[in-house]
């Protein structure tokens, strides 16, 4: 045997176990998502509210209403595909 043959090594890539990986990985973000549809505002951290420039006075958070919470984008996907298929029946 030819010493270029027995240091030879196999050169494929595993393309279809990264395909594999990244359909578990895009699966189990969904259905994250679907338990767990919201995920702290990112301006208030999950309060709600935060004290005005001046201190003295608390305001709501513009970007979630003064709920802490924002709806993640996952779950935006997921209600948008389960109202086209109850708009084609």
């Amino acid at each position: 045997m030819s010493p270029l043959l027995a240091t030879a090594s196999h050169t494929a890539h595993p393309t279809g176990m990264w395909l594999l990986l990244a359909t578990l990985a895009a699966a189990g973000y969904l259905l994250h998502c679907v338990i767990w549809p919201y995920r702290a505002c990112r301006k208030c951290q999950g309060a709600g509210r935060f004290r005005s420039p001046s201190g003295r006075a608390w305001r709501y958070c513009n970007r979630c209403g003064g709920r802490g919470a924002q709806l993640r984008a996952g779950r935006r996907i997921w209600t948008h595909l389960k109202n086209l298929d109850r708009n084609r029946r």
